[in-house]
Formats: C-alpha cells, structure tokens, sequence
C-alpha cells in the first residue's frame, strides 16, 4: 500500500508566490483541484488567507504547504525552494504571482519618485527573476517530455500598452516579459518559460486600493473591448493552467488575456 507521504511525493508540484490573494490564490486553487501538491507563498501575517486556500488540498495523500517569504529577498527565495525540495523531492511548475504598484495616474509625474520604481521592480521583476534562479535546478530535474517543466511569469496588458495603475508598474511588467524571453533561452530545452499578460480584473489590487480608478478602467474597458468583459482570476488560472501542463509547443511567448483589446487602438 502507498503511504501518504509516497503518494504525495509521486503527484506533481508546483510553487505559486503571492498565492493568498488575486490570481495567485486562483491559480493554487486550479492546481489543487487537479490533484497537484502546491507551495503556497504568502507575506507574514496573511497566514489566514493562506491556509484558507490550502484548505482546497483534499485528495487523499494531497499536500498544501504554505511558505511565508519575501520574494525580493533572495535568501527567501532560496529557503522557499529548500523548503519545497525537502517536502516534495521535486518541483514542476513555477508560477511568479506575486506583485505590487502604485496608485498614480500616469500624468501626474511628479506624484512618482525613484523609491517607487524600485520598491515595484524589486517584488515585480527582481522578485521573478530570483525565484526562477532558485527554481531552475528543482524543475530541470522533474522535466520530462513530452510537456516539460513550466515557468509562468504573471505580466498585465500594461506591459504591452503602457497603461495600468501607474508607470512603475507598466514599466516593471514590461521588463517582466523581457525577462520571460531570456529565461526561456536559457532554461531550454528542459523548462519552458511563458508570460500571460491579464487585462484589469476584479478581485485584484486595484479594486482593494483605489475603487474610484478600478471603476474608471472597468467601466472603459467593457466599453472599448469587442468582448465587452472585465476579467476574473479564475479566467486567469485557467490559462496558466493550460500553459503549465499542456502547452508542449511553447516557450518565450507573451499570452495576451485582453478580451480582445489589442484590435483596438482608443
């Protein structure tokens, strides 16, 4: 008879960071109800919100381990992936969703300053890139084909046009989809890495911290999109699922998730 531990060990695995809100925690729960192990990265004092997610950890011999970490920190980082190589022997799936930004118009340029840039690229950018470094041993020795180990970096239409919560922000998830490039270059042929790159959804940050501008950008875009829809996390997930476990031909692409936004230009 497999024991629990075996069995836990045998499913396959995957670390989301900022997995107690938003689109991380959508996509930890996607991959538990698939049967998936999951890490589940959360800041000190969202213990709460983090074991209410892996709460949906519920077949027999399924493991949920909540890990609080700060991903700009690289000694985190690497503890995090310590942690997850000691309870799971193996790691098959990195999804970077931990992010933060700034609420500021993008014309009000002197409402931003250096700090802002930096303390945004260090969770936004800086954070993903460490994390992948700590990752990539764990998930080049899980990867098999025919789908190989994933990376999905979480971008935002932003990045593409220069618009979302504020420049910092814009600025950093571009260079998140630079990075995405690189790191799919360099991980081949044994991880693929993709971005997926979400319109303004609810449930967000933008919708806790400023209500005022999430119904600005909603009311525009259910207007000017042909799908006429404002995102949901789980729409999200769903998609990162999909690259995570299925995408066999694709590596070092930029998804867009913008209900179509792109074939306009206001």
């Amino acid at each position: 008879m497999t024991s629990p531990e075996s069995a836990a060990t045998a499913r396959r695995t995957v670390l989301v960071t900022g997995a107690a809100s938003g689109i991380g925690a959508a996509t930890a729960r996607r991959f538990l109800r698939e049967g998936w192990n999951v890490v589940i990265n959360h800041l000190e004092g969202q213990q709460a919100e983090a074991q209410e997610v892996a709460a949906g950890a519920t077949a027999p011999g399924q493991r949920a381990l909540c890990v609080a970490a700060d991903v700009t920190q690289d000694a985190d980082c690497v503890r995090m992936l310590a942690a997850t190589g000691e309870a799971f022997g193996m790691l098959h799936a990195l999804v970077n969703a931990a992010g933060i930004s700034k609420m500021v118009p993008h014309s009000r340029l002197h409402d931003v300053s250096a700090d802002d840039f930096q303390r945004i690229y260090a969770v936004n950018t800086i954070g993903p890139f460490q994390m992948i470094r700590a990752a990539a041993p764990l998930l080049k020795a899980a990867s098999t084909e025919p789908v190989r180990a994933s990376i999905v970096n979480i971008s935002s239409v932003a990045a593409l046009m220069g618009s979302g919560s504020s420049v910092p922000y814009a600025c950093s998830k571009a260079a998140v989809n630079a990075l995405t490039l690189s790191m799919a270059r360099v991980l081949a042929p044994e991880v693929r890495v993709n971005a997926v790159c979400p319109v303004l959804v609810e449930q967000g940050f933008v919708q806790r911290l400023a209500p005022a501008m999430f119904d600005a950008f909603r009311e525009h875009q259910v207007k000017v999109s042909p799908l006429k829809r404002l995102g949901h996390p789980d729409e999200v997930a769903e998609a990162i699922y999909w690259l995570s476990t299925g995408a066999s031909m694709m590596t070092g692409s930029i998804v867009e998730l913008d209900y179509g936004m792109h074939l306009t230009s206001t």
